[in-house]
């Protein structure tokens, strides 16, 4: 019964015209994402709560301390697929420079990484990138 209310649904966004059917994909789409990404945020979220309400735990500070050298790693390995899939840097020197100078941004200054990442769209929109 769901099933066929679902694809009974389907039908009536593919033949709604204007507004009804942007409006019930929105809804579609919307009910997805919830679907999607509210159980991890709230195991996220709670996670977090916990954790910082426990700080002062030694388990938990064991546990903060261990995970350090992961995060560090695995920042490590993606930093290098990325950096790999460039290709030859005679030809690709732009992609590399960028790598490089959002790098030394990171490390060096408090700069946010959403200013960083709206910058590299931005020269990306632009093509020079």
């Amino acid at each position: 019964e769901i099933l066929s209310g679902l694809v009974g649904s389907e039908m009536c966004i593919r033949d709604s015209p204007g507004v009804a059917g942007w409006l019930l994909g929105a809804l579609g789409m919307a009910v997805c994402m919830l679907g999607v990404m509210l159980p991890s945020s709230l195991l996220t979220w709670t996670a977090t709560r916990w954790g910082h309400r426990n700080r002062e735990r030694r388990g938990v500070r064991a546990f903060k301390q261990g995970m350090a050298p992961v995060v560090i790693g695995l920042l490590v390995a993606t930093s290098w697929v990325l950096a790999r899939a460039h290709g030859e840097w005679t030809t690709d020197w732009p992609l590399w420079l960028l790598t490089a100078t959002a790098t030394v941004l990171v490390w060096r200054t408090k700069l946010h990484l959403l200013w960083m990442l709206g910058a590299g769209a931005l020269l990306g929109a632009l093509g020079l990138v």
